[in-house]
């Protein structure tokens, strides 16, 4: 059996008295392509994804509002974000409310961590506003109890333990990946898909903890077409549990250009083929694999990962289309 692996200290999330506001503030967080791996390993609450950082991100802006009650949040559906910001200002110890403003360039119900993502943003806008930055950790018991999320208060590729929302492991950095993506359509509710996912057998749980040594050692190495195949693999064995239409279609495709491997939004309906970012044939690539899409239907796009070189977390993000051009 593979022992659980070290979870992230506990920290207090605020220590002192209530922190008056010293003007707007803002936060980003990035959000992800899918997972590199998600599965659950052979111990209990064993369920963890790796995280593939993206360079897109979501943005929050929070305007203190001195004498207001509770937390008026643009656009209105974003009441996780709401929940998150008033949760800070509780810690804080202050009673006065504001103005969450939310906005980014990352599609909801594709399995971008757009959700995720608004969380961490709407906690480092609040804190601004506070001249308060807060620790992953301290973000985690944050977010801990709203929904299940993402590892993307870590500035790197993590094993995170999703429904926990815990640390794993981290893993490092890897330089820039090219993604081309297939989006079958639709979205999908991130929370209702954790409540109904089914049960990892025993055998499946061993193969996950192997695949998980395999990517912890591929990233420390920078061994990308490990990276690939490792991501491919959690790909297909997903696929065993959850229909994709386009599966080996993208199979295919990959081989046809000596890609590096599959890339699911586990959780989402994006499914990509990983490409070298520095790949000088990757226009060509591109081109194919959006060309073998035709059959498809739906949508294709290009993404990029985040590399070491990379601002992961700026003040301002920069403006990133929706879609690459190659």
């Amino acid at each position: 059996m593979t022992p659980a692996p070290a979870y992230s200290t506990p920290t207090d999330t605020v220590a002192g008295a209530s922190a008056a506001p010293v003007g707007p503030g803002s936060g980003s967080a990035f959000g992800t392509f899918g997972e590199l791996l998600q599965g659950a390993l052979p111990h209990p609450q064993g369920d963890f994804l790796v995280t593939f950082p993206l360079a897109r991100w979501a943005t929050a802006v929070y305007h203190p509002q001195p004498g207001r009650r509770g937390v008026q949040v643009r656009p209105a559906h974003k009441a996780k974000s709401r929940r998150v910001a008033e949760a800070v200002l509780a810690a804080l110890g202050t009673a006065d409310g504001g103005l969450l403003e939310v906005a980014g360039d990352l599609p909801e119900g594709k399995g971008l961590a757009s959700s995720s993502a608004d969380l961490v943003a709407t906690v480092r806008a609040v804190g601004a506003a506070h001249g308060r930055a807060f620790t992953p950790a301290e973000t985690e018991d944050f977010l801990r109890g709203i929904e299940p999320a993402d590892g993307v208060m870590y500035d790197e590729i993590v094993a995170f333990h999703h429904r926990e929302v815990r640390l794993g492991r981290r893993l490092g950095v890897l330089p820039p990946l090219t993604v081309v993506a297939h989006d079958e359509g639709g979205q999908v509710d991130t929370v209702a898909h954790n409540r109904g996912a089914r049960a990892i057998d025993a055998a499946d749980r061993e193969e996950y903890a192997r695949l998980l040594a395999r990517l912890t050692d591929a990233v420390a190495r920078g061994d990308l077409a490990e990276v690939g195949a490792v991501a491919t693999r959690s790909a297909e064995m997903n696929a065993r549990r959850r229909r994709r239409a386009g599966f080996a279609h993208l199979h295919a495709l990959c081989r046809e250009v000596d890609g590096l491997g599959l890339v699911l939004a586990h959780s989402g309906t994006m499914l990509g083929v990983l490409l070298e970012a520095n790949d000088p044939a990757l226009a060509g690539k591109t081109e194919h694999i959006r060309a073998g899409c035709a059959a498809l239907g739906g949508e294709v796009s290009v993404h990029r990962s985040l590399g070491a070189d990379d601002s992961w977390s700026p003040q301002a993000p920069p403006a990133h289309p929706t879609e690459l051009e190659i």
